[in-house]
């Protein structure tokens, strides 16, 4: 029997490693330290970078894995899931909630989509076009820029909003549309199988 460990390819280990590092990122997060804030929003682009890596290098290293193909969506999943339950503690509003509902659920009924697509040999109707590889990068965007300034508190308790912070709820804003719209289209590829047409005779 052949040794798992020596069918591990290089990208495979990446995602690995993003996946190990999802509880590395919670603890600094909620790090009593001053740097704590960049730092989650470092290890979180890092993350963001090696999705996109690991995806890249198994293409031209021809080191594409069930395995892999298995793995890489869920770390991701995982890690922008646990980002977006962090940043509703911190910012604590419903402008920070919806957007943050919306995104998981959408990732969660997308993935149960493609999933059952694929048991019916349909999986490539529903693989990732533009408007996801867009919404990602506005997503990754948003988030980073939320982790990095957290909102001060007044004395009443009422979050003190910078300009930044606007910012960074716009792109969130838009990362949101663009996951309904996506979600639409995948909706729309996958109509025909969800609700076939019963032809006469």
């Amino acid at each position: 029997m052949s040794d798992p460990v020596a069918r591990l390819t290089l990208p495979t280990m990446m995602t690995l490693a993003r996946l190990a590092s999802i509880p590395v990122f919670v603890a600094v997060f909620y790090a009593p330290f001053r740097w704590a804030p960049m730092a989650a929003a470092i290890i979180f682009v890092i993350a963001g970078l090696t999705d996109m890596l690991d995806g890249y290098l198994a293409r031209r290293l021809k080191q594409t894995t069930r395995f892999g193909a298995f793995l890489d969506p869920v770390a991701d999943k995982l890690m922008v899931a646990a980002a977006l339950v962090m940043l509703v503690q911190a910012h604590a509003n419903i402008w920070m909630a919806g957007p943050a509902i919306v995104i998981i659920s959408r990732e969660i009924a997308v993935s149960a989509l493609r999933e059952w697509m694929a048991e019916i040999g349909q999986r490539a109707r529903v693989a990732v076009g533009s408007f996801g590889k867009v919404k990602t990068v506005l997503q990754i965007s948003a988030i980073t820029g939320l982790l990095a300034s957290r909102p001060l508190q007044d004395s009443e308790g009422d979050l003190l909003m910078t300009p930044f912070h606007w910012l960074t709820y716009s792109l969130l804003y838009a990362a949101t549309l663009l996951t309904l719209w996506s979600m639409f289209l995948y909706l729309k590829a996958a109509w025909p199988e969800l609700w076939p047409s019963r032809r006469p005779g």
